[in-house]
């Protein structure tokens, strides 16, 4: 366990940046293994589901337990991207994100990255996954940017 836990925080720290590891997958997690391959699936912190391993390509993803951690624990946590406030309520339901709708996006952000989206005062809106670049997001008048996994109003 103890193993998996270090290996787990240093996948973290690759994808999200330093000490992303330590803020989302703190000793006291809980890692659920496939029943079928014996790898981890999940990691859980109490009750709360904080990311699923996906065995494809050996990162997270994250629910919006797992990116209010990030959000609250990470001062200069790059992959977020800011919204509109106007939209909030559609995106927090799982509506896509859409490239004029966005305000702000952090320039070393990729298309295929787990994306965090936030509102002005950076409360976790969504997660999902960036299909744009930082450039294309904030020039583009039509289209998605984010393709949004999760809203915190279908979280669960």
């Amino acid at each position: 366990m103890n193993e998996d836990l270090e290996k787990i925080k240093a996948i973290a720290d690759y994808q999200f940046g330093y000490r992303a590891g330590v803020v989302l997958f703190p000793d006291s997690v809980r890692i659920e293994y496939s029943k079928n391959t014996g790898r981890i699936r999940h990691i859980f912190l109490g009750e709360d589901l904080v990311a699923n391993f996906r065995p494809n390509d050996g990162l997270f993803t994250l629910t919006i337990a797992g990116a209010e951690r990030l959000v609250k624990g990470l001062s200069d946590l790059k992959y977020k991207v800011r919204l509109l406030d106007d939209v909030i309520e559609f995106v927090e339901q799982g509506k896509n994100l859409f490239a004029k709708h966005v305000v702000e996006v952090h320039p070393d952000i990729r298309p295929g990255q787990e994306i965090i989206v936030v509102d002005g005062e950076d409360n976790t809106i969504a997660v999902g996954k960036a299909i744009l670049t930082p450039e294309e997001m904030l020039a583009f008048k039509t289209g998605a940017a984010v393709k949004i996994r999760r809203g915190r109003k279908r979280h669960r």
